[in-house]
């Protein structure tokens, strides 16, 4: 692992703006992991478990299979520490979420059941602030509710590239490199993917007016 090492260390010397801070804690865990302080690695776990779930579930809308999902990409993590080159670790850590919520979207195509689960909890999205109005919750948890049915019933392809480039704001090159395609395939799937949500939500398009 001394090579991660390195790379660590050259990215560390490199911050200095302050918006730069929490990058640089990431950088200093995974130093310390390296050398095989595990205290380290689990605070890494616990500043990203809930971003990374809160990604999976959209991609694996079952909380339990989204938790084990999540439980795999930080073993999967761990175990490859020592390849990790740089750049940002929350994204590093993403990008291998994505790949396990993947390979589950992969293994139950291969094995089909139930599709999805009901999408009544909306356990996963952020919770309201007290100061807004009854109606304004009803209506964003319609909303809410609405967008997940309709994203759920996409191919998974497509709705992976959507929800990574218009929710989590990764790039075109990003997620063909996650998805293991051309980027000219990503725009196909995000383009084919959003017609698709458009007819799916036209009937309840009343919700997301004003």
């Amino acid at each position: 692992m001394a090579d991660g090492r390195v790379v660590i260390e050259a990215q560390r010397a490199e911050i200095r703006h302050p918006d730069d801070a929490g990058q640089g804690i990431d950088l200093a865990m995974i130093e310390q992991a390296l050398r095989g302080e595990l205290d380290a690695f689990n605070q890494l776990v616990v500043r990203h478990q809930d971003h990374l779930f809160a990604l999976v579930y959209r991609l694996v809308p079952d909380r339990d299979q989204a938790a084990d999902v999540v439980q795999e990409a930080f073993f999967s993590a761990y175990r490859n520490l020592g390849a990790f080159r740089g750049g940002s670790v929350k994204s590093w850590l993403g990008r291998i979420a994505v790949n396990e919520a993947m390979d589950l979207q992969r293994s139950r195509r291969r094995r089909p059941s139930q599709p999805y689960p009901e999408l009544e909890d909306e356990s996963w999205q952020p919770p309201a602030e007290q100061t807004v109005e009854p109606e304004s919750r009803t209506l964003a948890a319609e909303r809410s509710r609405a967008l997940a049915g309709a994203l759920a019933a996409l191919p998974f392809d497509q709705r992976n590239c959507i929800v990574l480039f218009d929710v989590e704001g990764y790039d075109y090159g990003e997620i063909a490199r996650i998805m293991g395609v051309s980027v000219g395939t990503v725009k196909s799937r995000i383009h084919r993917g959003r017609v698709a949500l458009r007819a799916s939500l036209e009937p309840v398009r009343e919700l997301f007016r004003g």
